[in-house]
């Protein structure tokens, strides 16, 4: 179901883009549409060199709390637009519903199936991997409060728009830290790596397919759910690319 779900994925960014820019998809891309082929997390200056590094540098971990804080924000803003959980909460209601089990839990376990799925695509934790689960818990509670939550469909729609670029700016900033993605991005990194398709593809179609397996089983699914589904994608490559546009390479 994931391979179907990437190929069309690749098939529906083809046709954006010539829709969008009047070209076929394997000819010269327009500059503001090169995002969508981002392969894999760019290395930059203050890009530490492993995972497992106990002394990056300070503007490394800076950067990297930044991030994961924007990541938070934007989190909270879909939901105060209240118009769809996430795709993954969505898969852990259905197994709620499904096993009986209270959907707190149910998240943990799929949090749980998603770091087992690491070891065959060799993913490495880091202290991105701690930090994740702290900081972006943080900056989420801590902002909630203060977000406004609109009665009005439009402005609950615009609210998740923004709260899914946020995620995906923030998302771009921790990755090319290189300090261990969270569970979920580390997967998306590591099918990239195996599939080496445009993470845009694979983060929509791993996305499309928790939603699918969610519904199936009960899971509730709401407009800002398929917002997040077909969105997340190109706003994680949008930030890898932005960010990585504006910084210095390394050497």
């Amino acid at each position: 179901m994931l391979l179907f779900a990437t190929l069309q994925a690749k098939l529906l960014f083809d046709f954006c883009q010539t829709v969008m820019i009047g070209v076929e998809p394997r000819g010269n891309e327009n500059t503001y549409m090169k995002f969508l082929s981002v392969k894999a997390v760019p290395s930059v200056s203050w890009s530490s060199k492993h995972p497992l590094n106990f002394r990056p540098k300070a503007k490394t971990v800076f950067l990297l709390c930044l991030g994961l804080i924007i990541f938070g924000v934007g989190e909270a803003l879909l939901i105060a637009a209240a118009v769809g959980v996430s795709p993954w909460v969505v898969l852990a209601e259905g197994i709620g519903l499904v096993t009986g089990l209270y959907i707190g839990w149910a998240n943990f376990l799929v949090s749980i199936g998603v770091l087992l799925l690491w070891i065959p695509l060799r993913q490495i934790p880091g202290l991105g991997t701690i930090l994740n689960a702290i900081l972006v818990s943080a900056a989420l509670g801590l902002s909630l409060p203060l977000l406004p939550t609109p009665d009005i469909l439009l402005l609950q729609i615009a609210q998740s728009a923004v709260g899914i670029f946020l995620v995906g700016m923030g998302s771009g900033i921790y990755l090319i830290a290189h300090l261990g993605p969270g569970p979920r991005d580390g997967l998306m990194t590591g099918l990239q790596h195996v599939t080496q398709f445009p993470i845009a593809w694979v983060r929509t179609s791993l996305e499309v397919t928790v939603v699918i397996l969610g519904w199936l089983l009960g899971g509730t699914v709401g407009l800002g759910t398929l917002m997040f589904a077909f969105g997340i994608g190109p706003a994680v490559s949008f930030g890898l690319y932005t960010v990585s546009r504006f910084s210095s390479q390394k050497d």
